[in-house]
């Protein structure tokens, strides 16, 4: 089973941020039940995270596992944007 090791990286607590967690959770919970793992990141506490991992923009998801290491910009309400980000192909067959 192949587990998703993913980083979203948010600025601070607003409504953006709350909305690609939200959504993050939604598609990791419908599409990849139990195969994934997921830490948010908040630049203003943790900016040299954010330096390391080359973040320009927030929100940003970044796929760490499985390779290759992806990024998907935006507050991820794209449903079909994020699975092909995650190159998850198999489940975008499914998608209405």
């Amino acid at each position: 089973m192949t587990v998703f090791k993913l980083r979203l990286f948010i600025t601070g607590r607003s409504a953006q941020s709350q909305r690609a967690i939200d959504n993050l959770n939604n598609i990791c919970e419908t599409d990849l039940p139990g195969q994934f793992h997921v830490e948010v990141i908040d630049v203003l506490e943790h900016p040299d995270l954010a330096e390391h991992a080359k973040i320009l923009a927030t929100p940003t998801l970044v796929k760490q596992l499985p390779e290759p290491v992806r990024k998907i910009i935006g507050d991820l309400s794209d449903r079909v944007k994020v699975l092909v980000g995650l190159d998850v192909e198999r489940l975008i067959k499914s998608v209405p």
